[in-house]
């Protein structure tokens, strides 16, 4: 063997060999997956801190016996059991949790976009009726529930006094539990600016051009509605729907106010007051949560309330958003 040949030969065994495709193409992809991640990193940082944390401890407290100073002790299913057979105030509760859902964010979106739809055929003064439906909702909702419970105070309320001058019944309000639950959804569609606003937003944008054109097909006001209206703010009115839901299931601040104010407990803290006034036709889920948890010290209780109520806005709101008219278009 020649010299020349020995050399090429040596060179070539000791030359580094290429890298194969395949290798190059996971580097790539690994590298995107981290440069992905740290772009990710404050959501994930957020998601992990402020809700899967609290959600893990909530369903490990909910089998434990903890009184939020001693350490937990495992005890199965009874808080469970404690919660759904040995606590009527849960169910009631419940009904009266699902009962403002249903009716109170009915009427709230129906009445916002009633209100947007009025607005929006103003010739004039569209910015002060704009704001004047407005401002309620930056009211206090603690300022505004007291207002409501003397406006509607059934001895010495300027509602009821006018009622009685023309003619018309005279309801309890807050102090009657028929009529407890009415009056916080009176309360919440005084404030429905948030929605008011959104509304006029989205019926601002439905073209004109549709419009004319169901005119000319000889299409009336409900036809216009239903068939040019609707199906351009459907996904408003959707988000209207999920948002209002959610936030309802949280409804706690005007129910405990309006109590505390009708039955007389509007006293400084260091009272202790029993929520639901009148005969618990006020008592939400998330006073249970509080009343529980720390009024209470049960812990463990209170965490099971707070995952049926999780329980169920997660279902409702999933099968809201499944519908083909929400947020998403239909393909058809």
């Amino acid at each position: 063997m020649s010299l020349a040949s020995a050399t090429r030969k040596g060179a070539g065994a000791t030359a580094p060999a290429a890298p194969p495709v395949q290798q190059q193409l996971r580097r790539k992809r690994r590298r995107a997956a981290a440069r992905n991640l740290a772009f990710l990193s404050p959501w994930l940082i957020g998601f992990s801190v402020f809700f899967l944390y609290p959600l893990i401890s909530t369903i490990y407290f909910s089998f434990t016996k903890y009184n939020g100073f001693g350490s937990p002790v495992f005890s199965g299913l009874k808080n469970w059991d404690y919660v759904f057979n040995d606590l009527p105030a849960f169910w009631q509760g419940l009904r009266n949790t699902l009962w403002l859902v249903v009716i109170m964010v009915s009427l709230r979106v129906a009445f916002g976009l009633g209100i947007g739809m009025l607005i929006t055929k103003i010739k004039s003064g569209v910015g002060f009726f704009r704001t004047a439906f407005y401002l309620p909702y930056l009211a206090p909702p603690v300022a505004a529930t007291v207002a409501f419970a003397f406006l509607l105070n059934p001895g010495t309320g300027p509602v009821n006094h006018f009622l009685g001058e023309i003619g018309l019944p005279q309801p309890g309000w807050f102090a009657d539990p028929d009529w407890s639950k009415p009056a916080l959804t009176l309360l919440a569609m005084w404030g429905v600016g948030d929605l008011m606003v959104i509304f006029m937003a989205s019926l601002l944008d439905v073209p004109k051009e549709q419009y004319e054109a169901a005119e000319l097909d000889g299409a009336g006001p409900f036809q216009r509605f239903r068939y040019v209206t609707l199906p351009n703010i459907s996904p408003i009115i959707m988000f209207a729907v999920v948002t209002g839901v959610i936030q309802t299931m949280q409804y706690y601040t005007q129910a405990i106010v309006a109590a505390k104010v009708a039955s007389g407990n509007a006293a400084g803290s260091g009272q202790q007051f029993e929520p639901g006034y009148p005969s618990g036709s006020t008592w939400t889920l998330p006073q249970m949560v509080y009343n529980l948890g720390f009024q209470r010290f049960n812990y463990g209780a209170a965490c099971v309330v707070a995952l049926v109520l999780f329980v169920i806005s997660m279902a409702v709101t999933s099968v809201l958003l499944r519908r083909k008219s929400g947020f998403m278009a239909s393909d058809d």
